[in-house]
């Protein structure tokens, strides 16, 4: 485990499950969070996660049993199913639950926070000017040694590799939502970008669990993003246009495709700001009429409603 002490920048949805992923797997992890107000909203979040986390391991079990239990098992949770016993799966919880207790630390002082960091993850929202200016906070901060990826959904590391003052350090390490289940990550460079840093954190993502996906060049929204952005945007093409209400949409893509969830609960899931700032990066959002104004002001009806999706409660859904 070359990259053992691992830094998570943000609390959101995503920050949260990859610091759990990383403690659950025996590295230290720090949340760096701007404020007390960024702690009560986070340890809720690590409270929810690491009880999901832990009961899916634990259901697990039944699952030994079934055919099809090799496609169904949490894979962040368990590295291989090959062999598998119930006594493996409580000793997994063991030292999971152990793990998860005892590796995670929250911290406000970045200083503090970035010390003897080996690899920090930012995991903010999709605003530029934010990560351009938490990389500005950073990178007199850092240790020399220390590798800095961005869990940017959307935005090319080119595009910051600028501002973090260690370049040939930086690059993006993207993962799925609920990681602990759908365990990708996708390692994306940009030209600037140290292959030998590369290579470790391919190596670091395997060691978190994850199953490395490795981009060949940038490329905007990565692979998954690629085909989830436009399916995700066309549903909600039909909701703005009035065609249909989401919970047909949902219906009838679930119907039709045998698939567990429709789009409308995966942007529940997402969470509906990261969706609002997806779609206003566009230039047509800011003009009057244009689909994507319509689907902006749509979303942010939600928001300022607090309905921002799974972990508010509400989204387009009622999780209360």
């Amino acid at each position: 485990m070359e990259l053992e002490n691992v830094v998570v920048v943000g609390g959101g949805v995503l920050g949260t499950q990859i610091g759990l992923m990383c403690a659950y797997t025996g590295h230290k992890v720090t949340f760096w969070l701007r404020s007390e107000g960024s702690i009560e909203r986070t340890k809720p979040k690590i409270k929810r996660y690491s009880d999901l986390m832990l009961q899916d391991l634990e259901n697990a079990k039944a699952l030994i049993s079934n055919p099809v239990g090799k496609m169904m098992y949490p894979r962040g949770m368990i590295k291989s199913w090959d062999g598998i016993t119930p006594e493996k799966i409580d000793e997994l919880v063991k030292t999971g639950k152990e793990n998860l207790e005892k590796n995670i630390a929250i911290e406000l002082d970045m200083a503090k926070a970035l010390s003897g960091a080996d690899i920090v993850i930012e995991s903010m929202s999709e605003d530029p000017d934010a990560k351009i200016a938490v990389y500005g906070q950073m990178k007199d901060l850092l240790d020399e040694k220390t590798i800095l990826v961005t869990n940017s959904s959307t935005m090319l590391p080119s595009r910051f590799a600028e501002y973090t003052g260690r370049p040939e350090k930086y690059l993006a390490l993207h993962f799925a939502n609920t990681i602990w289940k759908n365990n990708t990550a996708e390692v994306m460079g940009h030209p600037g970008t140290d292959p030998a840093v590369y290579d470790k954190v391919v190596a670091f993502a395997s060691d978190i669990n994850m199953v490395p996906l490795q981009l060949h060049k940038e490329q905007p929204g990565y692979i998954l993003n690629s085909m989830l952005v436009p399916f995700l945007g066309a549903a909600q093409a039909l909701w703005a246009n009035e065609v249909s209400d989401p919970e047909t949409i949902d219906l009838t893509w679930k119907l039709a495709t045998g698939a567990p969830a429709g789009p409308f609960q995966i942007l529940d899931i997402v969470g509906l700001e990261t969706a609002y700032n997806i779609h206003s990066m566009k230039p047509e959002a800011g003009v009057e009429g244009t689909l994507e104004n319509k689907i902006c002001s749509l979303l942010k009806e939600k928001i300022d409603k607090g309905e921002t999706g799974v972990n508010a409660g509400k989204g387009f859904y009622d999780y209360k």
